[in-house]
């Protein structure tokens, strides 16, 4: 995987959770068994570097591609990228919705919460007791939009605040006072509130892992700077992330991935750098691959390696 905000040869280096929720989770993982798993939570890949699958769901009349990306576990852009060419809002009775819930992990520690904000997606690796089964558990997220980027690095949970007050940064207030709708300076926990139900404080001033009460901008960046979950999202991993966990903040728009077989793949999400795609980056990003492939015996093929970084639809695409 590669980061805007690495340094390319480390690169060729190689948000109901509950008590009883967590423990069926603990059991069900000890026993191996991925299928009982809920969406997102996969057993740590023995080999390889990916987990989930893509599938196929059909729409119902009612249906919105929203409504279907919530249900699977995936974001705005991630099913709007996989389902191109199909309504947003109304997709149609009978239509068959892809699915895009097959995954590389970050090349990054799996220890505690990797957020890539390029790919608009968290990754929870919880604790587990000795002889269970090492897990991930990912989620769709939204973050800050082009003006108020989310900040990168690496940080820890400070908090756990159920049913917090939202307090508007005075950016916002100022801003809602000349259009003449000057913002209140609090908001307290209700349907109102823009932090939802809970929230994880961050050890970045100002910043949170939170809930929200508009789901449509999960998978969108669309914050001021923080971290928005859907409501069943944060409220899963909010009892069970400990104070002090560790969160690595990144930018990873193109990740290079294998699977059991030692099979290769490529993915590309569209980067806020103009110039981050450029021959320098096909040079790296084919040398990883022919790095990993045969002992570097066999050749990238370039062609198909430039066209993924040029559609940079998110798509995870096999290497021929």
């Amino acid at each position: 995987m590669i980061s805007r905000h690495q340094p390319l040869q480390r690169i060729k280096q190689a948000c109901v959770g509950s008590i009883a929720l967590g423990a069926w989770l603990l059991a069900a993982t000890a026993a191996a068994d991925s299928s009982k798993l809920p969406k997102g939570h996969f057993p740590l890949p023995e080999e390889g570097n990916m987990v989930g699958e893509v599938y196929t769901v059909t729409a119902t009349a009612e249906d919105t591609l929203l409504d279907i990306a919530r249900a699977n576990n995936v974001g705005y852009e991630e099913i709007r990228m996989a389902n191109p060419d199909t309504s947003l809002w109304v997709p149609g009775e009978g239509t068959e919705v892809t699915i895009p819930g097959q995954f590389i992990l970050p090349d990054d520690a799996r220890t505690g919460i990797v957020i890539n904000v390029a790919e608009l997606r968290l990754y929870y690796y919880p604790e587990v007791a000795q002889g269970e089964v090492p897990r991930v558990e990912t989620y769709p997220i939204g973050i800050g939009s082009d003006a108020y980027n989310t900040p990168l690095g690496m940080t820890k949970t400070t908090m756990r605040l159920e049913n917090p007050a939202w307090y508007p940064p005075a950016s916002m207030r100022r801003e809602a006072a000349e259009r003449g709708e000057p913002a209140p300076d609090v908001v307290p926990p209700g349907a109102d509130n823009p932090l939802g139900q809970y929230a994880i404080l961050l050890d970045i001033p100002g910043y949170l892992i939170h809930g929200t009460n508009q789901p449509d901008g999960i998978g969108m960046r669309a914050s001021r700077g923080c971290i928005r979950m859907h409501s069943e999202d944060i409220e899963s991993v909010f009892w069970r992330v400990p104070v002090g966990t560790q969160v690595n903040i990144i930018d990873s728009p193109i990740k290079v991935g294998w699977d059991a077989s030692g099979s290769g793949y490529v993915q590309a999400f569209t980067a806020a750098d103009e110039n981050v795609y450029g021959m320098d980056t096909l040079l790296d990003v084919v040398g990883l691959i022919e790095q990993h492939e045969n002992g570097g015996s066999q050749s990238a093929d370039y062609e198909q390696v430039r066209e993924v970084l040029e559609r940079a639809n998110g798509q995870i695409v096999p290497l021929s």
